[in-house]
């Protein structure tokens, strides 16, 4: 893990909020000059923190209006299961976020598709393409909190 002190963190928790604020404005709410505050957010880059920047579109104004949380079971564990299933998960852009978990079930599948219809036909295509122990979807009613700034310390050290 990279040790990051109280200004990078500063920096990371600007850059998630808007990552289009110019240097100028993040170095000024940092407390640093232009040149020092750019070069440490390309640091941050470089070192992996900062991974990418990007725009963060509204689901609903796309088309996208039903989220669903699927639940997989997988029928083995084993890596020629694994490693299919990484690959055909890959080849669906409507899974917008897969997670290996722990516990009852093993992995969870966040989808963003226009419609019910969507949704079945992404299912089809997913159960016909590897094989899947158990599959129970949860269909989101409404978004209550949303956010992708993680909750880094900004006050002390």
């Amino acid at each position: 893990m990279t040790q990051l002190d109280l200004i990078d963190r500063k920096i990371v928790a600007e850059l998630m909020r808007d990552a289009t604020l110019p240097v100028a404005q993040i170095a000024d709410r940092v407390g640093l000059s232009q040149t020092p505050c750019w070069k440490r957010i390309q640091k941050l880059e470089a070192s992996g923190v900062i991974e990418k920047r990007v725009a963060l579109a509204n689901p609903q104004a796309l088309g996208l209006g039903l989220t669903v949380f699927v639940a997989i079971e997988a029928p083995d564990h084993g890596p020629d299961w694994r490693d299919t299933f990484a690959t055909e998960v890959a080849k669906l852009p409507e899974i917008m976020e897969v997670w290996r978990m722990a516990g009852e079930m093993d992995y969870l599948l966040r989808v963003s598709v226009p419609d019910m219809a969507a949704y079945d036909l992404l299912y089809r295509r997913l159960t016909d393409a590897v094989p899947i122990r158990n599959i129970t979807s949860h269909f989101a009613m409404e978004r209550l909190r949303f956010s992708t700034a993680y909750p880094i310390d900004t006050k002390s050290w």
